[in-house]
Order: structure tokens, then C-alpha cells, then sequence
């Protein structure tokens, strides 16, 4: 790994993209505050405060592209949800890869395919995770409920440069064999941490909401949602 750590950036989504060139594979792109975070589905990710972890990834795992990319952010999801149980607590995973613990978002996930042209340059894998922000801060964020490693723990556990540094060591010890292959490689760990499957759910999409019964999550990562004997295959989506 290869570490860049900026003091005020916008996105280091955006810095990574921009950069994307200048940077090595494998390079972590850290900074203490940013201005215009950037989630899923072109949400804003709220800085909370200088204790909170703003990271994004630089990935050149091939001159081409493949599949089993796509699926990054759910093997990065399952890496925060081992990390975060290393800290005694019970996070679980909401399809596709946000992480929260009892209902409460504590970390989004953002990944960006770059390509000029036809050609594929990388991936920035970028993650935003709730370590000190407090019980005020968390207010802030107005829409949907928050937490933080802080609060969830009663101060016990707040260093965090050390939690950074169990999520890439467990990210980088299995990121290969992920690459290898694919969503099978993490099914059975990414199932155990899901609370909604059998469930009546309601899937927010680009242009409308699908509702029915969480079936299943095939072996690409997909959501199957059963509505009157009628199978939907989502690849993208939030639920509700």
C-alpha cells in the first residue's frame, strides 16, 4: 500500500479520479476534511468531523476489465462489518453495501470505474465511515439515522487510524482472491450480515420503487424481489 494523506479536499473520490494517472496501484487517499463527500446513487456524504474516516482506493487490478469488479463494494462491505466486530458490536449489510448497526448508518461505500475511451484505467474505491462523531454531530444528518464507532462503543474504542488500519490489512489480505473470484468468494460472509431477506421490502430505483418479498441474492450480487409470482433481477437500488 502506498498512503496519501490530504489535510481539506473535496471528494477524495473526485482527487483520486483526477489523479488517477499519477497514482499507484494500491495507493490509500486519506483526508482530514471533506467539503463535498459524495455516496451512491449521487447522494452527499456529510463530514462530520475531522475524527472520521474519509478514504478512497485506488485499484489497477488488470489492463482490462472485469465483472468481478462490480462487486468491490460489497467485499469491502462485508471487510467494515469484521472490522466493526472486532469492537464486540453486531453491524449487518443493506443490499448493496451500506453498513449499519441496529438501523443506523456507519458507513457508505462509493466505487467509480475510470476509462478513457474504451480502455479501462482502474477503480477508486472510496468509503466513508463514522468513527468520533458524537451524539450532536450525528444530528446533523437530517434524512436517515446515524451512528458512529464512538457512540456505539461509549468512547471505549476511538483511535481512528487504528481501525483504518485492521479494515485495509483484512481488505488487501483477500483482494486478490476476490478478484479471482467474484461474489462467491464472499456469499456466504456478505448473507450472514443481511436482516432483510423473506422480508416485504420496498426498493427505490432510478425512476420508480419496486416492492415485494427479498427472495434471494444471487451469485452476481443481485437482489431478487418476488411481486405476484414475478421475479425482478435489481443490480442497483435502495431500499427504503
Amino acid at each position: 500500500m502506498n498512503f496519501l494523506s490530504l489535510e481539506e479536499v473535496d471528494s477524495t473520490n473526485l482527487y483520486a479520479k483526477k489523479h488517477l494517472a499519477e497514482l499507484d496501484d494500491c495507493t490509500v487517499v486519506t483526508a482530514s476534511r471533506q467539503t463535498a463527500g459524495r455516496g451512491r446513487l449521487n447522494r452527499s456524504w456529510l463530514d462530520l468531523g475531522e475524527g472520521n474516516l474519509f478514504v478512497s482506493i485506488v485499484l489497477k487490478p488488470s489492463a482490462a476489465f472485469n465483472k468481478n469488479f462490480v462487486n468491490l463494494t460489497q467485499f469491502l462491505s462485508v471487510c467494515i462489518c469484521k472490522t466493526l466486530e472486532d469492537y464486540e458490536l453486531k453491524p449487518d449489510i443493506k443490499w448493496p453495501n451500506d453498513v449499519n448497526i441496529s438501523g443506523k448508518k456507519i458507513a457508505g461505500i462509493l466505487s467509480e470505474t475510470v476509462m478513457q475511451g474504451a480502455n479501462f484505467k482502474g477503480i477508486v474505491l472510496g468509503f466513508g465511515i463514522n468513527i468520533l462523531a458524537g451524539k450532536e454531530d450525528v444530528k446533523k444528518v437530517a434524512d436517515k439515522a446515524v451512528t458512529s464507532l464512538s457512540i456505539e462503543t461509549d468512547g471505549k474504542f476511538c483511535d481512528k487510524n487504528d481501525f483504518l488500519t485492521k479494515l485495509l490489512n483484512l481488505f488487501f489480505k483477500n483482494y486478490n482472491k476476490f478478484i479471482e473470484e467474484g461474489f462467491c468468494f464472499i456469499k456466504h460472509d456478505y448473507l450472514s450480515r443481511l436482516n432483510f431477506l423473506g422480508k416485504e421490502i420496498s426498493v427505490k430505483l432510478p425512476d420508480e420503487i419496486k416492492c415485494g418479498i427479498a427472495e434471494s441474492i444471487d451469485n452476481d450480487g443481485a437482489l431478487h424481489l418476488k411481486k405476484d409470482n414475478e421475479i425482478f433481477v435489481l443490480t442497483i437500488g435502495d431500499i427504503l
